[in-house]
């Protein structure tokens, strides 16, 4: 079994075609093609954090793969990265494993924010404005991944530390972004027609008003059931919602919530695999709100690990 640890992963991500490969995960998911049972959870309270196990296989492949990936909100104090995980590559018509890909989280932290790039790629007007809510890896992730589709670099980021808010600007600056810190999520709502919305909050931070005609939202925290960053209205509101996946989002998310609140079923709500396959239609009016609940699903775990693990094995057969 090969060992791979973050560095060399580090260095192999930069040669992959990454959003062709979570793309087609995504279509693979849309059409069936895939095998990806519920996710496997735990959640502390004490100190605060999740662990996710995420897993499964895509049709034709000759691997499948299990994640673990967790969060602890408070490790920060300790001078530890909030994020931790690994991935297991394993053979699928012998069992036997492959590689262990030690990579502290960052293919998890990477496979979301490209995710989230396809999805404004896909759904989003001209942006004026990047509006982020949240301080952490996601809220820094989302926003540099956009470089590459929008040319817009003005980004306006809300968060509950000062400090932290700070130090996000001061990161960004570096990165070539223009940051202005928001007073509140209403004046991010206001200010910007992109929302990305990356935080662990447990009561929603926009309401039903916010949100102008026109805007796009990328709904990234909400990945564990009891999180919520929307608040009620929002996905009956919008004139287009996009599950990541639609059974997993009736469980968790910011549509699973919709639901508790009588705003929504599942029957106006489209896979984001079939608007990328062309089965379904994307944005239809530039004066549109679109939604994007992204919670996170194995075929984007599946398809960047095994992508690591065939570039690491390319590499080694040059040797």
């Amino acid at each position: 079994m090969e060992i791979i640890p973050k560095k060399y992963i580090t260095e192999i991500l930069s040669e992959i075609d990454l959003v062709s490969e979570i793309e087609q995960g995504f279509i693979a998911y849309s059409q069936g093609k895939s095998i990806v049972p519920p996710i496997g959870e735990l959640v502390f309270d004490q100190p605060p954090g999740d662990v996710h196990i995420k897993y499964g296989y895509i049709f034709g492949d000759s691997f499948y793969v299990i994640k673990i990936a967790s969060g602890f909100w408070e490790n920060e104090k300790y001078g530890i990265p909030n994020g931790q995980g690994m991935m297991l590559v394993f053979n699928r018509k012998t069992g036997q494993p492959e590689a262990l890909l030690l990579d502290d989280a960052i293919l998890t932290d990477i496979r979301t924010a490209i995710a989230g790039q396809i999805c404004v790629a896909k759904f989003s007007n001209e942006i004026k404005r990047i509006g982020v809510l949240g301080t952490g890896v996601q809220a820094r992730l989302q926003v540099e991944y956009l470089k590459d589709i929008t040319e817009s670099r003005e980004v306006m980021v809300w968060g509950r530390d000062d400090k932290k808010m700070h130090l996000y600007k001061e990161d960004m600056l570096e990165r070539g972004f223009d940051i202005t810190l928001g007073k509140s999520p209403k004046e991010v709502a206001s200010e910007c027609n992109l929302i990305i919305t990356t935080t662990a909050s447990k009561e929603y931070l926009l309401s039903e008003n916010d949100i102008l005609d026109g805007t796009h939202i990328n709904a990234i925290g909400s990945d564990t059931v009891g999180k919520r960053e929307l608040g009620p209205g929002i996905i009956k509101k919008a004139d287009l919602v996009i599950a990541d996946s639609i059974v997993q989002c009736k469980e968790r998310g910011e549509i699973a919530c919709a639901i508790e609140d009588g705003d929504t079923t599942t029957d106006n709500i489209f896979e984001l695999g079939d608007v990328l396959s062309g089965k379904v239609q994307g944005r239809e009016l530039d004066s549109h709100i679109t939604v994007c609940d992204l919670t996170g699903v194995s075929v984007q775990d599946i398809k960047i690990a095994t992508a690591v693990f065939n570039k690491y094995m390319e590499k080694k057969n040059e040797i």
